[in-house]
C-alpha cells in the first residue's frame, strides 16, 4: 500500500531516514511529509515507533476535482463498507481549496455527504458524525485540482504520546523535542554521557531523550490509534508488534544509566514534569531540581554530554532585552562549568543567541507550529587566557572599563540632585534620562530600588551591541546605588499603540507604598510598564494640592488618579476620576483608602473620557486635570485618539463643565504637540511648562508640555 505521513516544516529529512529504517520502501520526501510504500505492518509500526511523524494517512482515492459535484463522485468511488460499519461513526479534515470549493466546512460536508449517502443507500442505515473519536477519520488533500481521499491510521496526531497531560505556558511538541535531539546526535554512543536541559519547563526534551535512549516506541503510552476500529484493521499484526515493543522498552530501561537532570526556577511546572516522566515510566531515571540558570553547574559527571534547551523567545513588550541577559547567562555558565559539552539551543529568535559569544557549529531551520525557527549546535571549547583574566579596573570595581564610565555619569548626577531631594523630602525620582546617547536608559528611583527603562534601539543598531551597553547599566546601577541586583527591574519602552501601554508585563502583583508630598500612593515597578505613578508630573500634582482647598476637581485620563489623591488631600470639596480602565480604577480607589479619602465624595468612575464629556452633566468644577494619552485606539473607546488632532474637542468639552473663575490643566507627553490657539481662541491659555519640571527631568524639556486654561473675559 502506499502510505503518506506528515510532519511539521523542516523535518523531512529525518521522518524520511525514520521511515526508511522502520521498512519503508520508495520513500520521497514532500513539504512536511514524506511518501512510502509497504504492507500494513509498516503504516503499524511507523504509528507505534515514529517519533517525528504527525499523522499516517493511506490513500483510497485520488482525481481531478474543481466542483463539488467531481469531488461527491469521487469519495463514492469508494467502497466505504470496507472501512466502516453501517451504524459507526467518522469525522472528515478536509484542507485547500478550489474554485468552486473555497470553504473546507464545505468540502468537509461535501465529502461526508458521499460517504453517508453511499452506505445508506446500501445498507438503510447511516453512519454519524463523531469528532473526538470517531471510528474513521478521513482526510482529504485539495491543491491545483488534484484531490486524494485517505484513511487517517494515526487518529490523533503522533506527536500527543499520551503522557503529557499537563505542560508549561510554551510546550514544545513531543515530535519536535525528539527532532532537536535527534540533530543534536542523541542519543551518545556512550551510555554514560549525561543529558542536561537547564530550562526544563514540563519535561517534553528530557522525556523524549530517556524514550530514544531506552527505546521505548512512543505509541506505547495511546490508548488508541485511528485503525482502531477500521474495518481493515489486523488485530494480530498489531498485536504481535506491541509485544515486540513492550520487551523492547523492558530491556531499554534495564540498560538505562539515570544521567537525566531538568532544571527550572518555576517549582509548579518542575512538579508537572514530574508528573508526565512519571505517565512516561522514565521518572526514576530523571532527576528534577529547582535551580535557577545563574547557579547552573554541570552534574559532576567526568564524561561531556548534551546541554539541550529550549529557552523562551518572547514577543511581548519588552521581553527582548530581558531574555538578553537570560541567553547571555546561559552562554557564561556553558563556557564556565560545561568545556567538552555539546550544547543544542532550539529558538525562534535566534538574534538572541548572539549574546551567548559561542560559535554555532552547525545550523538547522525548523519549525515550531507557523515560528520560523532555528537549531544551534554548539561545541563548548576550552575559555581561552583572555576571556579569563579581567581588566585591573573590573578586577577591583567589579565593572567593566565602559560599564565604570557610565557608573560615574550616574554618581555625578546623584550629586547633584542630592541636595534637592533632601530639601523636598522626595523619595521618587529620575536619576538618568539618556544622557550620554550611547547608554540610551531612563533610570527612576524608588525607596530601596531602582526602574531602568530602556529606549528601544533603532532597527539600524547592533542588537548584541546594543544589549552590551545595556548590560553595563545592569552591571552600574546596583552597585552606584548600592542596592541588590534582584532589586533593579529592566523594562523597555517604545512607541505604544492602543493598550499597550495598558498591558500586563508580569505577574508579581507586588505593590509598594511610598510618599509625595503627605499623599500615600500604591507602586507596582514590575507588572505594568509605567509604575502607577508618573514621576514628570510630581509638580503638576503639588500644585493641584495647593489649589484644591474646597474646590470640586475633575481628573480626567486619571489613570491611577494620583492628581486626585493630591486635590482630596489638599482640601477639595469633591472630586470624580474618570478613566477607561477597571484595572486602574482599582487601583485608584486603593489610593483613595490609603489616604482616608470617603466614596461619598471622591467618585471613581469607568468610562471612555469622550463620551463622558459628551453626555449632558448637572455638575461643575472649580478645577479640571486632564492629561490624555499621545494616541490610543482601545476597543473601549468610541474613536481612535490621537491628541494633537483630538484636544481642541477635549479642551472645549472640558471647558464646558469648567466654572467662570474656574482653570483646567491641560497637559500632555507628546513632544510635538502644538496647541492650536486659534481654534480655542475663547479662552486664555498659558503655556506653565518651564514651571512644571521639576530638577530631576530639567534634562528633558519635552518630556510633557503643560497649559493653564481659563474662559476668557
Amino acid at each position: 500500500m502506499k502510505l503518506f505521513i506528515t510532519c511539521p516544516k523542516g523535518l523531512e529529512n529525518l521522518l524520511q531516514d525514520e521511515i526508511e529504517r522502520l521498512g519503508g520502501q520508495n520513500t520521497r520526501q514532500t513539504v512536511a511529509g514524506v511518501y512510502t510504500e509497504g504492507e500494513l505492518e509498516l503504516a503499524y509500526r511507523i504509528c507505534l515507533w515514529s517519533r517525528l511523524g504527525n499523522r499516517v494517512l493511506m490513500p483510497v482515492a485520488e482525481g481531478d476535482v474543481e466542483e463539488a459535484d467531481a469531488l461527491y463522485a469521487l469519495v463514492q468511488q469508494v467502497d466505504w463498507l470496507a472501512h466502516l460499519r453501517p451504524s459507526g461513526t467518522l469525522t472528515v479534515d478536509f484542507n485547500g481549496r478550489s474554485r468552486a470549493i473555497n470553504n473546507t466546512h464545505f468540502g468537509a460536508l461535501k465529502v461526508k455527504d458521499a460517504i453517508v449517502d453511499q452506505i445508506r443507500t446500501a445498507t438503510g442505515q447511516r453512519p454519524t458524525v463523531e469528532r473526538n473519536q470517531p471510528d474513521l477519520r478521513i482526510n482529504v488533500h485539495l491543491h491545483r485540482g488534484k484531490a486524494v481521499v485517505a484513511l487517517d491510521l494515526s487518529g490523533e496526531s503522533l506527536h500527543r504520546r499520551g503522557y503529557r497531560l499537563k505542560a508549561g505556558a510554551a510546550p514544545m511538541k513531543e515530535n519536535l523535542a525528539a527532532a532537536v535531539l535527534a540533530r543534536s546526535g542523541w542519543p551518545f554512543a556512550s551510555s554514560e554521557a549525561p543529558l542536561v536541559d537547564p530550562m526544563c519547563g514540563s519535561g517534553t526534551l528530557l522525556i523524549e531523550a530517556a524514550l530514544m535512549a531506552a527505546d521505548i516506541a512512543p505509541g506505547l503510552f495511546r490508548q488508541r490509534f485511528g485503525f482502531s476500529r477500521w474495518l481493515g484493521h489486523d488485530g494480530r499484526v498489531w498485536t504481535a508488534l506491541l509485544e515486540e515493543a513492550r520487551e523492547r522498552r523492558e530491556q531499554g530501561l534495564a540498560d538505562l544509566l539515570a544521567v537525566y537532570f531538568g532544571f527550572d526556577a518555576d517549582e509548579t511546572v518542575l512538579e508537572r514534569a514530574r508528573e508526565n516522566a512519571r505517565r512516561a515510566g522514565v521518572a526514576d531515571y530523571i532527576r528534577f531540581v529547582r535551580r535557577p540558570l545563574e547557579q547552573l553547574v554541570s552534574p559532576g559527571n567526568d564524561v561531556p554530554g548534551l546541554l539541550v534547551t529550549n529557552p523562551p523567545y518572547g514577543e511581548r513588550l519588552g521581553e527582548a532585552s530581558s531574555l538578553m541577559f537570560l541567553y547571555r547567562t546561559l552562554g557564561d555558565r556553558l563556557r564556565v562549568g560545561f568545556t567538552g559539552w555539546e550544547a543544542a539551543v532550539f529558538t525562534a529568535n535566534p538574534e538572541l543567541c548572539k549574546v551567548m559569544k559561542l560559535r554555532a557549529d552547525k545550523q538547522y531551520r525548523m519549525f515550531n507550529g507557523a515560528l520560523d525557527s532555528k537549531l544551534l549546535l554548539f561545541k563548548v571549547h576550552e575559555r581561552d587566557e583572555s576571556e579569563q583574566k579581567a581588566p585591573e579596573t573590573e578586577a577591583a570595581t567589579g565593572l567593566s572599563e565602559q560599564a565604570q564610565m557610565f557608573a560615574n555619569r550616574l554618581k555625578k548626577n546623584l550629586k547633584q540632585l542630592a541636595r534637592w531631594v533632601k530639601r523636598e523630602q522626595i523619595s521618587c525620582y529620575r536619576v538618568y534620562d539618556a544622557d550620554m546617547p550611547e547608554y540610551a536608559v531612563a533610570i527612576d528611583v524608588y525607596p530601596g530600588h531602582a526602574v531602568v527603562q530602556e529606549y528601544a534601539p533603532p532597527a539600524k543598531v547592533d542588537p548584541v551591541k546594543a544589549f552590551s551597553r545595556l548590560q553595563d547599566v545592569m552591571q552600574a546601577v546596583p552597585v552606584v546605588l548600592e542596592l541588590p541586583a534582584e532589586r533593579v527591574v529592566l523594562k523597555q519602552r517604545k512607541r505604544q499603540q492602543g493598550q499597550q501601554q495598558y498591558e500586563r508585563q508580569d505577574q508579581t502583583g507586588h505593590f509598594m507604598e511610598i510618599i509625595e508630598h503627605g499623599c500615600r500612593l500604591q507602586v507596582n515597578l514590575h507588572d505594568y510598564l509605567d509604575t502607577g505613578l508618573f514621576l514628570d508630573h510630581r509638580p503638576v500634582r503639588h500644585r493641584l494640592q495647593q489649589l484644591a482647598q474646597g474646590k470640586d476637581v475633575l481628573n480626567l485620563f486619571c489613570y491611577t488618579a494620583t492628581a486626585s489623591v493630591h486635590a482630596g488631600v489638599g482640601g477639595a470639596a469633591t472630586t470624580t476620576s474618570v478613566d477607561m480602565s477597571a484595572t486602574y480604577l482599582e487601583w485608584a480607589r486603593r489610593n483613595m483608602e490609603l489616604n482616608g479619602l470617603p466614596k461619598a465624595r471622591h467618585k471613581l468612575v469607568q468610562s471612555d473620557c469622550f463620551k463622558w464629556l459628551e453626555q449632558p452633566h448637572a455638575e461643575r468644577y472649580d478645577l479640571i486635570f486632564m492629561d490624555p494619552p499621545t494616541f490610543s485606539n482601545s476597543k473601549r473607546m468610541q474613536d481612535v485618539l490621537d491628541v494633537q488632532r483630538d484636544h481642541v474637542r477635549l479642551i472645549e468639552g472640558a471647558m464646558q463643565l469648567l466654572r467662570k473663575d474656574g482653570l483646567l490643566i491641560f497637559s500632555n507627553n507628546y513632544r510635538r504637540f502644538v496647541i492650536d490657539r486659534e481654534a480655542l481662541s475663547a479662552f486664555d491659555i498659558k503655556d506653565i511648562t518651564p514651571q512644571t519640571l521639576d530638577p530631576d527631568f530639567k534634562r528633558n524639556a519635552k518630556i510633557h508640555c503643560c497649559f493653564e486654561i481659563r474662559h476668557g473675559s
